[in-house]
C-alpha cells in the first residue's frame, strides 16, 4: 500500500484512482507481468499509469508500444488518454519523437513495431519501463528483443519493468498464452482481466455490443477466454483421436523441420515420428520440439534416431540453395551415419503440403499417442495457417508424404 500511495495515489500525473486489479498490477515487484483477458477491464489505462509511476525521478525513461502508429492515434487509445491527462500540466509534448518530457527530465515515449525490423529502432536505448498494449498483436521475437534495452544507470532507484496487456486472439495468441496464461510461472504473474473489474464502464451496453460479435470473439472479449480461438479452417482438434497405445505393427518415419537459429522467440526445431498401421490409419507417435543451436539439433537428431532404431527412416526438410545441400551432407556424414537419413527438397506452398494431412484428419485417420506434447500440437494445427508457428504442421506434412511416396520401401516394425 505504501508503494501504491507514493507512486500512484499521490502522483499528480495520474488523475484517476486505480481499480483493485489495476492496483495489484501496479505494485507487482516482478520484472515481467501480464494483464490480460476480457475487453473493458481497464488494461490499457493500467499500462499508462504504470508508465507514469516514476516520472518524478530524473533519468527515468518509459516506452509504450502499439503495433501500428494508427493504433496509437485511435480515440481513447493510449496517446489520446495521455493528452487528456497531461495536456494542461507542466509536461511538454514533442510531436516529432512522440515523447512527453517531464520537469524532472523523465520521459514517456509512444512507439510502434509494425514490422519485425522495427524492433531495431529501439536498439541502444536505455529504458526502465516497456509497456506493450495488445501484446497478442506482436511477435514473440519482438517482445524478447527489447529485453536487451531494459536497463538503468548505476544508482537510479527505479525498478526495471516489462509490462503488457492484451485480449485473447490475434497472431500472437499462442505464444502469449504459452508464456503467461498456461504455465502459471510465479516469476511472470498473469493478472486476469474481467469486464466487471471496471466500474467506470457502461458494462450493460458493452455486453449488448459484444452480443453482436461472432461467438469466438465474443467469448474472448466478454469472458477473457484464452481457450476460445478461431480455427484456421484446415484442422479441427476434435477430429484427432487420442490413444493410449500404438498398434503392434507400424511403418514409421521421423521427419525434421529445423529452425535457422536456436534463439528464444525464433521458430522451433521439430522432429515428428509418424506411423502408418496395416489399416492405413496414421499415428503421431512422438514429437521432439525445442529451440536448439546447430550443435544441439545434431545431438537431439542423433539421440532420437538411436531411440527409434535403424529401421525408421529419417528425413529433414532441405532449405534451398547450396547451403541447404551442405547442411544435409554434413549431417549425413557426421551426425546420422548408420541411419537411413535423407534431405527433402520440398515444393509447393505449406498449405498445399498440409492438405493431405487435413483430409486424413477430417476422416478420423490421424491419431495421437497420449503425451504431454498433444496440446501444443493441436493448438498449432488448429491455428494454421494464421498462427505464429507452423513447424509441426510442416513436419507432419513431410512425414505423411514420405510414408505415401516410399510405401514399398518402408517395412512394418513390430
Amino acid at each position: 500500500m505504501e508503494l501504491l500511495r507514493l507512486t500512484v495515489l499521490e502522483n499528480s500525473w495520474i488523475p484517476v484512482t486505480p481499480t483493485p486489479k489495476q492496483a495489484l498490477f501496479l505494485t507487482l515487484p516482478h520484472r515481467e507481468a501480464f494483464y490480460g483477458g476480457a475487453g473493458g477491464g481497464g488494461k490499457s489505462l493500467a499500462l499508462l499509469m504504470a508508465a507514469l509511476q516514476y516520472v518524478n525521478i530524473p533519468g527515468y525513461a518509459a516506452l509504450l508500444l502499439r503495433r501500428t502508429y494508427s493504433d496509437l492515434r485511435l480515440p481513447n487509445a493510449l496517446m489520446d488518454v495521455a493528452e487528456q491527462w497531461l495536456g494542461r500540466t507542466e509536461a511538454k509534448w514533442d510531436n516529432n519523437t512522440k515523447t512527453w518530457h517531464f520537469p524532472s527530465g523523465a520521459t514517456v515515449t509512444f512507439g510502434y513495431l509494425e514490422n519485425e525490423r522495427d524492433k531495431y529502432r529501439y536498439q541502444g536505448t536505455q529504458l526502465m519501463f516497456i509497456g506493450w498494449d495488445e501484446l497478442t498483436h506482436f511477435g514473440e521475437s519482438q517482445y524478447r528483443f527489447l529485453f536487451g534495452w531494459l536497463r538503468r544507470p548505476l544508482g537510479l532507484k527505479v525498478p526495471l519493468r516489462m509490462r503488457s496487456a492484451s485480449n485473447p486472439g490475434g497472431l500472437g495468441h499462442d505464444w502469449v498464452k504459452a508464456r503467461f496464461v498456461d504455465p502459471g510461472d510465479p516469476s511472470r504473474p498473469f493478472i486476469p482481466a474481467r469486464l466487471d473489474d471496471n466500474p467506470h464502464l457502461d458494462r450493460e451496453q458493452y455486453r449488448q455490443a459484444l452480443g453482436l460479435l461472432d461467438p469466438i470473439t465474443r467469448q474472448q472479449l466478454l469472458h477473457g477466454d484464452w481457450t476460445a480461438r478461431r480455427a484456421g479452417g484446415y484442422f479441427r482438434r476434435e477430429t484427432f483421436p487420442i490413444v493410449d497405445a500404438l498398434p503392434q505393427s507400424l511403418r514409421l518415419v521421423r521427419y525434421w523441420d529445423t529452425a535457422a537459429t536456436g534463439s528464444e522467440g525464433a521458430d522451433w526445431t521439430v522432429g515428428l515420428l509418424l506411423g502408418q498401421a496395416l489399416d492405413k490409419t496414421y499415428y503421431v507417435a512422438d514429437i521432439c520440439r525445442g529451440r536448439w543451436n546447430p550443435a544441439g539439433v545434431d545431438a537431439i537428431m542423433r539421440q532420437s534416431a538411436e531411440l527409434d532404431g535403424q529401421a525408421v527412416g529419417v528425413w529433414q526438410e532441405e532449405e534451398g540453395g547450396a547451403s541447404g545441400k551442405s547442411v544435409i551432407d554434413y549431417r549425413l556424414r557426421h551426425v546420422m551415419a548408420g541411419f537411413s537419413f535423407r534431405g527433402d527438397r520440398v515444393t509447393g506452398s505449406k498449405i498445399e503440403r498440409a492438405k493431405p494431412v487435413s483430409a486424413q484428419a477430417d476422416a478420423g485417420n490421424v491419431k495421437l499417442l497420449r503425451r504431454a506434447w498433444n496440446a501444443a500440437f493441436l493448438d498449432e494445427l488448429e491455428a494454421f495457417p494464421d498462427g505464429s508457428h507452423d513447424d509441426q504442421v510442416d513436419a507432419i506434412s513431410g512425414a505423411m508424404a514420405k510414408l505415401e511416396s516410399r510405401e514399398k520401401n518402408l517395412r512394418f516394425i513390430e
